[in-house]
């Protein structure tokens, strides 16, 4: 028979290694390329959906945060003027600090919900609500 201290170290032994990173969210990064003088954002509708978000509201925060114009075309961001993708990217992390990520626990288990006139984020995994500026 063996003891309790053997049994528990076997079933330590049998669980699953943690993976290295702690997040589950990923920052999804931009596919830019520059056609003329416009750049174009290849995974646009990937980047929204990995944050959960329609991608006419990412598009407004994006063209706003590089004061440019731009359009969707198919699954892409066509946007007037060349940008670096290292500026796209700060721009995406910007939109997730304060449009997916919960402000208190920091997960992104987060969705729009509209109260009256007001729009607030609302987190799924510890239930705090948040205004949230219009775009």
């Amino acid at each position: 028979m063996q003891t309790y201290d053997k049994l528990l170290d076997q079933a330590f032994e049998k669980l699953p290694k943690k993976s290295e990173g702690s997040d589950r969210f990923q920052m999804p990064r931009a596919n830019v390329q520059p056609a003329g003088a416009r750049t174009v954002i290849i995974n646009f509708t990937d980047i929204a959906s990995t944050f959960r978000r329609e991608p006419d509201h990412l598009q407004k925060f994006i063209l706003k945060e590089l004061a440019t114009s731009g359009e969707l075309q198919g699954g892409r961001l066509v946007v007037q003027g060349r940008f670096r993708p290292e500026v796209v990217d700060k721009k995406l992390e910007l939109y997730a600090r304060e449009y997916v990520l919960c402000p208190d626990c920091n997960k992104p288990d987060t969705k729009f919900v509209k109260d009256d006139r007001l729009l607030f984020i609302r987190c799924e995994a510890c239930g705090s609500r948040h205004t949230i500026k219009k775009v």
